[in-house]
């Protein structure tokens, strides 16, 4: 009865108290919890004279906090001496070796950087020198700027502080680097050092041409406006510096054109990166010891980029900060900026090659719309015309020096050596053994001097214009059809007085039957490229027109030719940059697609494929590559030819040496494995013919098999008639409807040197070996 008693109590008194004991238990709960939390939080707090961000003091404060934790070691050796222990473990655990605080400036804590919560510390300053430059001397300054900043990488280095340092710098060519690498956003810093932070140092010219430079600028001014892509999309750099070089002689001052591009280029690179300017824009006048310029230049940039290592960024509001009073230009809005960003740019382009050379502008009346065959559209026309040539340029000067008769404002017409050679019966060019036409009653001109590749191999010595886009005043067809005619009689005239000229053959260089339209430059380039082939067609000449593979809108819409031929320079994209030195950005899209259309006027044109072997860049492991080209385009011919090494100083900045240049030997094996990969795939084709004094072979589809015998010549008066026959009622033909047979002493393993010639031997060892073999014989 107790029992029960006591436990109807119990179970009475659970009844009227149970909500306050609940409440009580779990108040206990929360308050143990909280406490379990906080409490290794206030050991630390306990002894945390050191600062949780050493980076917020100054070295005195770290003296100050560091007198002030001796003090409490005395009130409180024992519980100090034990967190000092836990402290330093934690140090020496997260990197190893010493680490010293009192009288040292305070650590930097990786993942923030001062003054700030979102940017990360600034450990490591990489600098990145961009240069540009066509006939080398930026280069050579680049490479100035390069020592002067691995000297200072290594006067700065500090075994004792690996936490900072200056990097020892990289260097990149504008034509070769992928602007989206970086000029999209700026670089990642490598995972195992996060800290590490970009600065650019740019050094650029101003041309009167268009360069890289013109594509360059161009693709800063589509990232600023492009809405896809954030306002300063570089504001990642820890900083930018541009300098310039100009002439001063032609433009005094800055208003009237000095080192135009490299203010515009400042200016886009200050929008992009959100003013991050590291030093202000430097100019150097090519005329006055530009050196000299680029070091004082030099020496003041270097102070900022260890400034920026010590303090982890530009600063606010000091003299070349980016603060945002320091240019009312760049406070201007998207508009304005357009706008003056137009004028500039055309102001540019009247500048001229300010590297090296004197230029003075001269200006026209309106010009035509240009076309931009980077994008296939339209743009506004520039307010003034010019010329893509001019007389007063220093671009005429050199051209008509290595022997170039310029025809209005941006043709040409030279007579090349083996015109000079056939006129002596001394043998023609590959040309002769393949197709049939004899040298010196060749033409070789352009109706455009400017192109848009800029190859190593190039032979023009790097003087020609380049570009991408149409933007100067147009010639007439008849202007230049005539021009160029005159010039190459002049030049055919000229030869009377030479040795060994003979008669008859001069006779008949006086009537010319074909035109090489490969001089220099892109013949497709011209606007009225389709009427000046109908000039040369109405006076019975030939047409053999040589393009690069990057104009497949021009391509797709020429006229029929004699034969046209596509330079092939590499297998892959990568070796096609390194040779060709592109400026499309989308240049392997382009070359595919003109073999896509190849393809297409294979049975309308006789297609050649012209391949040029640079040892070192496109020989090596590519024969299958080649091979893949040819079965995607299927030409009629290729045509495969050894470099020829001219010395100029755009093939040696390129690396480019007479080690590059392919014995005859070595074109015949690699001949002979295209061939084999050809077979093997099943391919229908053969090695038809070659010219071992060109250093060039030939092989040719079986389309131009016939009856056991090879016909890779042309019938010229045959081609004539069918051409006036497709004008006039509309019948089309096919290549295989003017072939001709291939002569016998063309033949491969013949050599291909006309019997009807004298071959003349220049070097010594080899004309002894000659005359010895004729001595013996008679």
């Amino acid at each position: 009865m107790a029992e029960t008693s006591a436990a109807e109590g119990l179970l009475a008194f659970w009844h009227s108290y149970r909500l306050p004991l609940l409440l009580a238990l779990a108040t206990a709960i929360v308050l143990l919890r909280a406490y379990r939390k906080v409490q290794p939080k206030s050991k630390i707090a306990t002894a945390s004279s050191i600062p949780s961000s050493p980076r917020s003091h100054s070295p005195e404060t770290s003296e100050k906090i560091a007198s002030n934790h001796n003090e409490q070691k005395i009130e409180k050796a024992s519980t100090t001496q034990v967190v000092e222990k836990e402290f330093v473990a934690e140090k020496v655990s997260a990197k190893p070796g010493p680490k010293r605080v009192t009288g040292k400036k305070p650590a930097k804590v990786a993942g923030r950087r001062r003054g700030s919560d979102q940017e990360p510390a600034v450990s490591f300053i990489q600098p990145i020198i961009f240069f540009a430059s066509l006939t080398g001397n930026t280069e050579r300054y680049a490479q100035v700027l390069l020592e002067d900043l691995r000297a200072a990488a290594r006067d700065r280095a500090d075994p004792e502080n690996r936490e900072q340092a200056l990097l020892p710098p990289q260097i990149h060519d504008l034509s070769y680097v992928d602007f989206d690498d970086y000029f999209i956003a700026a670089p990642k810093p490598p995972s195992t050092s996060p800290g590490t932070r970009y600065v650019y140092c740019m050094l650029v010219p101003t041309y009167n041409i268009d360069t890289v430079l013109n594509t360059f600028l161009g693709h800063l001014d589509e990232t600023h406006n492009d809405f896809r892509i954030d306002t300063a999309p570089l504001a990642g750099l820890a900083g930018y510096s541009v300098f310039g070089f100009g002439d001063k002689e032609g433009w005094p001052t800055e208003e009237e054109g000095f080192c135009s591009q490299a203010k515009e280029l400042d200016r886009w690179m200050a929008k992009l990166t959100g003013k991050k300017r590291a030093y202000p824009l430097g100019f150097a006048d090519v005329k006055s010891d530009p050196e000299a310029a680029l070091k004082e230049w030099t020496s003041g940039l270097k102070d900022i980029l260890g400034d920026i290592v010590d303090n982890g960024g530009l600063g606010e509001g000091v003299p070349g900060s980016g603060d945002a009073l320091e240019s009312d230009e760049e406070d201007l809005d998207d508009e304005s900026d357009s706008k003056a960003n137009g004028r500039k740019r055309n102001k540019a382009q009247s500048v001229v090659d300010l590297e090296d050379i004197k230029f003075s502008s001269e200006t026209g009346s309106s010009a035509p719309v240009p076309v931009d065959f980077t994008t296939g559209g339209q743009q506004s026309a520039p307010a003034t015309e010019k010329e893509m040539v001019p007389k007063t340029s220093p671009t005429y000067a050199a051209l008509t020096k290595q022997g170039y008769t310029i025809v209005g404002s941006h043709s040409g017409v030279k007579i090349c050596r083996w015109t000079k050679s056939a006129l002596r019966g001394r043998g023609s060019c590959y040309k002769y053994s393949f197709y049939g036409i004899r040298s010196h009653l060749c033409m070789e001109a352009t109706p455009s001097l400017s192109c848009s590749n800029k190859c190593i191999f190039c032979w023009r010595h790097g003087t020609n214009p380049v570009g991408t886009t149409w933007r100067w005043k147009v010639d007439d067809p008849e202007l230049i059809f005539n021009g160029v005619k005159e010039g190459h009689y002049k030049k055919i005239k000229m030869m009377r007085g030479v040795p060994g000229v003979r008669a008859e053959r001069f006779a008949e260089a006086m009537r010319i039957r074909h035109c090489a339209l490969s001089l220099v430059g892109e013949p497709i380039f011209y606007p009225h490229i389709n009427r000046f082939l109908d000039m040369l067609h109405s006076e019975h000449i030939s047409s053999f027109l040589v393009c690069n593979a990057q104009h497949p809108d021009q391509l797709e819409t020429l006229h029929r030719v004699t034969q046209l031929y596509v330079s092939i320079d590499a297998s892959n994209r990568e070796s096609l940059r390194k040779i060709d030195r592109p400026l499309h950005r989308d240049f392997w899209e382009r070359f595919q697609r003109c073999l896509d259309i190849l393809r297409e006027k294979r049975h309308v044109q006789r297609t050649v494929f012209r391949l040029t072997l640079v040892k070192g860049f496109n020989v090596d492991d590519e024969v299958i590559g080649y091979a893949d080209l040819v079965e995607k385009a299927l030409p009629c011919f290729v045509e495969i030819k050894g470099v020829t090494y001219c010395g100029t100083s755009t093939s040696a900045g390129a690396g480019l040496t007479m080690q590059n240049v392919p014995f005859y030997e070595e074109v015949q094996q690699f001949v002979t494995s295209l061939n084999k990969e050809l077979e093997r795939r099943g391919l229908k084709y053969g090695i038809a013919a070659e010219h071992a004094h060109s250093c060039c072979a030939l092989i040719a589809s079986e389309r131009f098999h016939v009856n056991g015998k090879w016909h890779s010549r042309i019938d010229y008066d045959r081609f004539f008639q069918l051409l006036e026959k497709e004008k006039a009622d509309g019948t089309s033909f096919t290549p295989e409807d003017y072939m001709k047979e291939t002569e016998e002493w063309a033949m491969w393993g013949n050599g291909g040197f006309d019997p009807n010639d004298e071959r003349v031997y220049k070097k010594g060892s080899k004309k002894k070996a000659i005359q010895a073999a004729a001595e013996a014989q008679g």
